[in-house]
């Protein structure tokens, strides 16, 4: 098998340019540290499933997969999340990779992977994470190496390798680590990933790939504040007291935004993250320098709102 710094090659290795990103968020795992399913635990008012879906879908231009247990009960999702479940019950998280990655095939080129626990994900991480695998066409996956650990539910993997994934399955090879040894793989320190001006500005310390196993874990997760995001109104939303000029808050949601500023997020409000991403959705989670703009959903409101920043 021949090699290269830092890489192992796979013999039948991905060459093509990539065109789409998707996502895969891992929630069949049995949290028994835990003692109860880590998906539907609350997060500033979602859970932290909802989150790491979201914060997927803002990172990503393809489809996100929810990989769960079978006849495992979700909490909600925004209604064009897929969800899949896992064909075989206890074979781990690379039996969740093989079936995420497997429901991507036609759809996306390559995929970001996490669990379900990791409630200070960022958008900036994930793009960085992924950029290894748009700018490298030889690379299968894009590994960081955070906080001291190898992050293979950090991680970005092309979604060709759902075969080579389920065959390791199939013969009780359930470490990632044996399907790394079977492809070229990129690996990001903490150096490389801190270096990205844009994360290294929002996620210094890679917070990013900070797990939740315990109820100890959750407890001191949740009691740390929310994000600092900036908040500007326009249009009548910007009248009487509130005024156009922008706003720092701590909030984890648009809606948690929107009260931040004494402002209801209802049907008649239209929200957009740095100006290009339109939501209406309450429960479209925050990540740290995010900037929220509001205006009243009129006919024009998207069409005005994507015009800020030009």
């Amino acid at each position: 098998m021949s090699q290269r710094a830092g890489t192992t090659r796979c013999a039948d290795a991905y060459h093509e340019e990539m065109a789409d990103y998707a996502g895969v968020v891992l929630a069949g795992g049995r949290s028994s540290r835990m003692g109860t399913p880590k998906a539907s635990l609350e997060w500033h008012g979602s859970t932290l499933l909802r989150r790491t879906v979201g914060i997927m879908a803002r990172a990503t231009d393809g489809p996100v997969v929810v990989v769960r247990a079978a006849g495992q009960v979700l909490p909600e999702l925004p209604a064009d999340t897929h969800v899949v479940d896992d064909p075989r019950d206890g074979k781990g998280p690379l039996q969740g990779i093989a079936a995420g990655l497997a429901a991507l095939a036609g759809r996306a080129e390559a995929a970001f992977i996490s669990s379900t626990d990791m409630p200070f994900l960022h958008p900036a991480f994930i793009r960085r994470v992924l950029r290894v695998l748009m700018d490298d066409a030889a690379a299968d996956v894009a590994l960081p190496v955070a906080r001291g650990y190898s992050q293979p539910l950090a991680a970005a993997y092309r979604v060709r390798l759902a075969e080579t994934a389920e065959r390791l399955v199939s013969e009780d090879r359930l470490r990632p680590a044996f399907l790394f040894d079977e492809c070229i793989v990129v690996r990001l320190e903490d150096g490389a990933l801190r270096h990205d001006p844009v994360l290294g500005a929002l996620d210094p310390d890679l917070d990013s790939v900070v797990n939740v196993n315990t109820l100890r874990d959750y407890e001191q997760a949740r009691a740390r504040p929310a994000p600092e995001v900036t908040v500007q109104l326009f249009g009548a939303l910007a009248s009487g007291g509130n005024g156009p000029a922008p706003r720092a808050v701590r909030a984890a949601t648009v809606a948690g935004a929107a009260s931040a500023v004494g402002l209801t997020f209802d049907r008649f409000v239209t929200a957009a993250l740095g100006g290009d991403q339109i939501t209406r959705d309450p429960a479209t989670p925050l990540a740290a320098g995010d900037l929220v703009y509001f205006m009243s959903a009129d006919a024009g409101a998207e069409k005005r709102l994507s015009d800020v920043g030009r």
